[in-house]
């Protein structure tokens, strides 16, 4: 049996189907998935989510991942939706990669990453929920355990290791790619990451009908492989194995045959949101100009006069990122961005209070609003307000403890407190969190070592820090 590679990227699903098997009923919307979660016992489970948050780890360490919560939960409420067609419990989470190459991949356990070089060149946001299924329906399908034999003991952490290290040879030139094919990765490698042809295919079947279900257009799935078909080019950094199976007008007619197949969907002429986020996309890439996006603005495009207000805010420029705000102010008084810009051209400008009238309301409005209240609480750190701030932020930590912004927030809170020995010690905690899910690991441990020196008249404090402490250490453990 062929055995599976761990993760799947876009280049990685390029393989070719000869014959598309299709459970779709054309009579009506019911479609089915293979019941395959009965047979997975709950270590399997627990393994799969311990490789899934490892790859995280060094995902974030090695990587340009993108930290801006607005883009990340426009495109995780995306994946959201998706996901709640399936039986997949609570996700890992999703990384946005600051990387120019139109690219995805999902790993056990359900950690999702997609490249900003995928929303630059979709055309909608049905092409990237098509990508998003694809992916989803790989982790849901358990396409990387299932062939048990091949991931004894530590095998899925050796692939998760590879995978990490391709990723970052993507990064680099030809050289450093080819360094990380040598020595016994390189054999191992070549015996276990050749795709299996019916789980790509199953992939791309259940993928679309995971689109379909959540009222997206199927027929953007065939789109968008036309897209990434002419951009094949672009992938070339990526091994040889990588292509086993290249993307063909084959595969592309299947999935359009099978999208025909489907009822149809009323395609979106113009879709605002889609065209904020891919141009908000392209400034925070760097995958756009001044000049374009002038004109861009000049016709009167929403998208276009916040995408200028971003470009300039990034050259630091608070007066000419005013004028295109208020240029985009004319057109839609309510958006988020428009809140957010705002608060940071204050915060750029020093000026505190507009800045801290520019966002509170929106904030109390919208609590679960991770962006506007991560701002609201930047405001409220800079004037000294460090109580109220952790509040807010230590929701968002209740329900997501690998956040890196909600970390970060809470360590310049407390860096900015009165000194005293819980400010020391919560000062290394925090700093604990932060250097743990970026993956370094190590540092991460050092200083919760030093937190529980510290901590030592605190019982309940130190014993929190202990179980955190343990917690690491047995984590680290699992190499890649």
């Amino acid at each position: 049996m062929k055995r599976l590679v761990l993760a799947c990227g876009l280049s990685a699903c390029m393989a070719i189907g000869h014959t598309a098997s299709n459970t779709f009923n054309t009579q009506s919307s019911q479609f089915t998935v293979p019941e395959i979660g009965a047979g997975v016992g709950l270590i399997d489970q627990q393994k799969e989510r311990m490789i899934g948050e490892k790859v995280y780890r060094q995902v974030q360490k090695q990587l340009p991942v993108v930290q801006n919560p607005w883009m990340e939960d426009q495109l995780f409420s995306v994946f959201s939706h998706i996901l709640s067609q399936t039986q997949l419990q609570q996700p890992i989470g999703l990384i946005v990669v600051n990387d120019p190459q139109i690219n995805a991949f999902a790993v056990p356990g359900g950690l999702f990453a997609l490249n900003m070089g995928l929303l630059n060149s979709a055309r909608n946001m049905d092409e990237v929920a098509g990508v998003m299924a694809h992916e989803i329906a790989h982790v849901t399908q358990r396409h990387y355990s299932r062939s048990q034999e091949a991931f004894k003991g530590q095998g899925l952490l050796a692939l998760a290791g590879i995978l990490v290290g391709a990723l970052v040879a993507s990064q680099a030139d030809g050289d450093a790619g080819a360094a990380v094919m040598m020595g016994s990765q390189a054999a191992l490698m070549d015996q276990q990451l050749s795709y299996s042809r019916n789980q790509e295919r199953e992939a791309d079947r259940i993928g679309m009908q995971y689109m379909y279900a959540s009222g997206y257009n199927p027929q953007s799935m065939a789109d968008f492989f036309e897209v990434m078909h002419r951009s094949t080019s672009r992938l070339s950094f990526l091994p040889d194995f990588w292509f086993t199976h290249p993307l063909t007008t084959e595969r592309m007619s299947e999935a359009r045959l099978r999208a025909n197949q489907m009822p149809k969907v009323k395609p979106k002429l113009i879709d605002q949101n889609f065209e904020i986020i891919r141009w908000y996309s392209k400034v925070l890439s760097r995958q756009t100009t001044e000049q374009q996006l002038k004109i861009l603005a000049g016709q009167n495009s929403f998208a276009g006069q916040l995408a200028l207000t971003a470009y300039y805010l990034q050259q630091g420029d608070e007066d000419n990122a005013q004028q295109a705000l208020d240029q985009a102010k004319k057109y839609n008084q309510i958006h988020p961005l428009l809140v957010l810009f705002q608060t940071d051209i204050y915060l750029g400008k020093n000026q505190l209070e507009p800045a801290l009238r520019s966002v509170r309301s929106a904030a109390s409005i919208m609590p679960e609003n991770r962006a506007l209240n991560y701002k609201y609480a930047e405001v409220l750190i800079r004037m000294k307000q460090t109580d109220q701030a952790k509040m807010i932020v230590q929701r968002f930590l209740n329900a997501n403890s690998r956040d890196l912004s909600a970390w970060r927030l809470m360590l310049s809170a407390t860096n900015a407190e009165p000194a005293s020995e819980i400010k020391t010690i919560n000062v290394l905690r925090y700093r604990a969190e932060m250097e743990y899910w970026t993956g370094n690991e190590e540092a991460a441990i050092k200083s919760l070592l030093h937190a529980q020196r510290v901590s030592k008249k605190n019982q309940s404090l130190s014993a929190s820090i202990s179980q955190r402490l343990k917690q690491m250490q047995q984590e680290r453990k699992y190499k890649i």
